[in-house]
């Protein structure tokens, strides 16, 4: 007996749930210092192929990101909770494709878990046939973070070599 079995992969954009793609990483680190590397910009760029966010994070206001002389994102955050949940619409701006999908929603939640953090990260209200653009970098960049807040160092992904060649 033959089956039909479609893989779960990023790249071909299989990953998502319906229209819910969800990422939980374990952290070696306090809420606090996750919720730090999440909302400094200078500490963004390190693991999120050289992206600064920017915002006063307090709910209800707007964020953007990007690097200079390139827009990638921006939104409003709708739940800013230090240093536990917050919760972003999102408006994917790098390219025409992934403008066209509209605004989704991005959930961050940091579970203390003994010495260590649950960090769960939520990207949903995604569209039918989203484009794997839109969801498919989210293991690179909390791989970065992971690996920036345990070892202070850069994590060489397929994205930050995309970017760093400019």
């Amino acid at each position: 007996m033959t089956t039909n079995v479609s893989t779960v992969s990023f790249a071909r954009g299989t990953a998502p749930v319906g229209r819910t793609a969800v990422f939980e990483i374990y952290i070696k680190a306090t809420p606090e210092r996750i919720w730090e590397a999440i909302t400094d910009p200078a500490q963004r760029a390190v693991y999120s192929f050289g992206v600064q966010t920017h915002s006063d994070w307090t709910t209800g206001s707007s964020y953007r990101a990007g690097a200079p002389g390139f827009d990638t994102a921006a939104g409003e955050n709708l739940v800013v909770e230090p240093p536990h949940l917050l919760v972003q619409s999102f408006n994917a701006l790098w390219s025409d494709d992934v403008r066209a999908q509209g605004t989704t929603r991005v959930t961050w939640e940091i579970e203390q878990v003994g010495d260590s953090c649950r960090l769960t990260v939520v990207h949903d209200e995604l569209p039918d046939s989203a484009n794997a653009e839109l969801y498919g970098g989210w293991p690179m960049i909390l791989s970065g973070l992971k690996t920036l807040l345990e070892t202070g160092e850069q994590l060489t992904t397929p994205g930050s070599l995309m970017y760093a060649q400019g």
